[in-house]
């Protein structure tokens, strides 16, 4: 069984470079694979291995300077859900681009998940999902608004132009495990607005939590790795993953005659050429061939 550790922390690195090559020979060394990402703001990854290994890379992390209280998301899976190590360095680790926007400086009140559901249904309470389009085709709180947004670059832009709906609202606001809350919540504190919450912990945290019949969340999580999804108790969702696009589909998805596996779904089926289609089955048939030979083809992990 693979522990997997979802994290972030906000601090300041004077030197991020400095701290890629010991974190890469540790995760390296003991098995540990997943994406890290590092930049002067601090650092955020999801990270999987054996409990022992997990617990090496993140008392590692908690020795960074000012990292020492890190916090981390746990779940589990019977299989590697990452082909590959990556340990970046970043400008952000969650881009906004925005410098104006510094999370040390303030963010919304945190709301556990017991009082998340309590919070969400007061009839002043504005619920804005901060994550992208095709995480909140998948699963998302009832009644939360979803900004139909690709990037969280985006979000900016989508406030200013729908601020005006939230006249005397109070905006609460969630996101997977809570590192785009950070930021976005704190970018409405610069733009004026004073009552603003977010879920601690993020998605992953109140599944982890909160009963599945006393929830208020419907759908799946998309998660970024291997696993593609997760439900109540943070079991593995039934969505795979489109390697084309690497966009979520759900069983009837990849029932439609626009999915061939590798290749293209319905989301994307018009969005890449021939040319890029060939090149996509050649590497479908790679894959297929090392998992002949009982090996794990180096294929792309999504990540951020």
């Amino acid at each position: 069984m693979y522990t997997i550790a979802a994290l972030y922390h906000f601090t300041r690195l004077d030197d991020p470079a400095a701290l890629q090559g010991p974190l890469r020979a540790l995760c390296e060394a003991r098995g540990v694979t997943g994406i890290l990402l590092l930049a002067h703001e601090g650092v955020n990854g999801t990270i999987a291995g054996s409990r022992d290994g997990v617990d090496a890379v993140l008392a590692h992390l908690r020795a960074l300077p000012g990292c020492a209280a890190l916090e981390h998301k746990e779940s589990t899976s019977a299989t590697q859900p990452f082909g590959r190590l990556r340990v970046r360095l970043k400008a952000e680790i969650v881009t906004m681009g925005r410098e104006d926007v510094d999370p040390r400086a303030g963010t919304g009140h945190y709301v556990d998940p017991a009082d998340w559901n309590a919070l969400i249904k007061a009839p002043d309470v504005a619920v804005i999902d901060t994550r992208n389009d095709y995480e909140v085709a998948i699963g998302t709180f009832e009644g939360a608004i979803d900004p139909e947004t690709e990037s969280f670059r985006d979000f900016p832009a989508w406030w200013e132009a729908n601020k005006h709906r939230f006249h005397n609202k109070r905006i609460a606001m969630f996101c997977t495990g809570g590192i785009r809350c950070e930021k976005s919540t704190n970018y409405l504190l610069g733009q004026g607005v004073e009552d603003v919450y977010h879920l601690k912990g993020g998605i992953l945290k109140y599944l982890e939590e909160v009963p599945e019949d006393q929830s208020a969340w419907r759908g799946e999580c998309f998660v970024f790795d291997g696993r593609v999804s997760v439900g109540h108790g943070l079991r593995e969702g039934r969505h795979r993953l489109c390697h084309a696009c690497r966009r979520p589909v759900s069983l009837a998805d990849a029932a439609r005659p626009e999915y061939e596996q590798g290749v293209s779904c319905h989301h994307c089926i018009a969005e890449t050429s021939e040319a890029d289609k060939a090149r996509f089955r050649e590497r479908q048939k790679q894959i297929a061939l090392s998992a002949a030979r009982g090996e794990r083809h180096m294929t792309r992990v999504p990540g951020g």
